[in-house]
């Protein structure tokens, strides 16, 4: 896969800002998987963001999309998948994955991958993008993220792009035993506070589920994980 794409869509321009988005923001911030630096440093992330925003494409931040989308920073998307420790027989579920760049990394690792993405437009990119780069690997679907993906018993990993306020229980029970699910989740400080974030994995062993914390970060929220006011998980 990431042989064809370095073929097929690489530019010199395009092909040095993944070099500098590779070495500059992933190497330095503890991303060792040779796997992911492969894919990201090969995948043509300026195809998955507005013609207007190409320029952008590769710099260490969200990338802002429609509707209040974002494609998520390099390098927090790296570290997440990264924690999943996504093996090549997993089956892995890709929430909100807006115009599908984080499907066809988690694509790249995984035996298979189940999109939801709630959105109609950038349903239909990514189903594009996916259907030119990843087809017979992974699929995307009309749906809501919260909810996960009822056609498909557990998943070994669940990736959700952008931050969480909330874990529903539906995602958990999605999760195969020795499952993982990683993601963003925002915390209220006090109340009209600015968020704070940290990266998080949750494991399911034995029946039980464990959380993790594993880094501070700040990305765009996902559609749908927003807690009520006064909610407590």
């Amino acid at each position: 896969m990431t042989n064809a794409l370095a073929a097929s869509d690489a530019s010199p321009d395009f092909a040095t800002a993944r070099f500098n988005m590779i070495e500059g923001q992933l190497r330095p911030n503890q991303v060792t998987d040779l796997r992911i630096l492969d894919v990201m440093g090969s995948l043509p992330r300026e195809l998955f963001v507005p013609s207007h925003l190409v320029g952008v494409a590769y710099l260490d931040e969200d990338i802002a999309l429609m509707g209040g989308r974002s494609l998520m920073k390099p390098m927090v998307l790296a570290r997440l998948i990264q924690a999943a420790d996504i093996k090549p027989t997993d089956t892995v579920l890709d929430l909100a994955p807006a115009t599908g760049y984080s499907t066809l990394v988690l694509a790249a690792l995984a035996g298979r991958v189940i999109a939801v993405e709630p959105d109609a437009v950038l349903y239909a990119e990514a189903e594009h993008n996916i259907a030119k780069y990843a087809a017979g690997k992974a699929t995307v679907l009309a749906g809501a993220p919260v909810e996960g993906c009822k056609i498909h018993e557990t998943f070994d990993v669940i990736f959700i792009n952008g931050s969480i306020e909330f874990v529903p229980q539906i995602l958990l029970d999605q999760l195969a035993e020795g499952g993982r699910l990683v993601a963003v989740m925002m915390f209220h400080d006090k109340p009209h506070a600015a968020h704070t974030g940290q990266a998080a994995i949750y494991r399911k062993e034995n029946g039980v589920i464990a959380q993790h914390m594993l880094f501070n970060a700040n990305v765009r929220p996902a559609p749908g994980f927003t807690a009520p006011r006064g909610f407590v998980f």
